[in-house]
């Protein structure tokens, strides 16, 4: 269970009070996720959330995708230790929502696109 608390205290770090009024957290029925304090966290962080239904890959589809992304723009062959898987994820995430721009997005990248959604 710490690594799903340790991923929420990061996104909260990441993100402070600053989540989006309709920003869902999706995830998939492990028992991580439908374990009640898990579920107690993510509520106080404001977030909804979501997770598949048992057979439907489509309500997964968004995170499919990015992960799909993901494996096109990393560089995970020649990777050798824990520290460099991290800091090629980290480069990877950055290029995905600081430089990506995306035609679902207005033509925008993640963060711009964040950013008008916040300012309207």
């Amino acid at each position: 269970m710490d690594i799903v608390y340790k991923t929420l205290k990061k996104l909260k770090q990441a993100v402070g009070d600053h989540f989006h009024p309709e920003a869902i957290l999706h995830s998939d029925q492990g028992f991580h996720y439908t374990h009640p304090l898990f579920q107690s966290k993510v509520k106080e962080l404001g977030l909804t959330q979501s997770m598949s239904r048992k057979g439907n890959c489509w309500d997964n589809a968004p995170m499919e995708s990015f992960f799909g992304h993901f494996k096109d723009l990393a560089e995970y062959k020649s990777l050798d230790n824990l520290g460099d898987v991290r800091k090629e994820v980290d480069r990877v995430i950055e290029e995905y929502n600081q430089h990506r721009y995306q035609w679902g997005l207005n033509k925008m990248t993640p963060e711009q696109y964040r950013g008008h959604l916040l300012a309207a």
